[in-house]
């Protein structure tokens, strides 16, 4: 995907101390596409962080515009919060 982070993004990421290929692995092969407010998206994975323990990371996107703009990364323990079972 073609992209760009927002600054809020870009602080976020470094803050929450994400690594730049867990994002990109998330917004080129999601396992799911959530729509979220105001046009929005939730780009999301479940992702081992490298300690044996299972998070989702969260991009939320505006992805109708080129490049699409993410505008923040996170991730979190509580899955099913998140997680759309089909």
């Amino acid at each position: 995907m073609n992209y760009i982070l927002s600054n809020h993004a870009q602080i976020e990421i470094k803050r929450r101390n994400i690594p730049l290929a867990f994002v990109e692995s998330v917004l080129n092969n999601p396992q799911q596409i959530i729509s979220e407010r105001e046009g929005r998206k939730a780009y999301q994975s479940q992702i081992d962080f490298g300690n044996g323990k299972i998070f989702l990371l969260r991009v939320i996107v505006i992805d109708d515009v080129e490049p699409a703009v993410v505008i923040t990364v996170y991730r979190t323990s509580n899955i099913n919060k998140y997680w759309q079972t089909p």
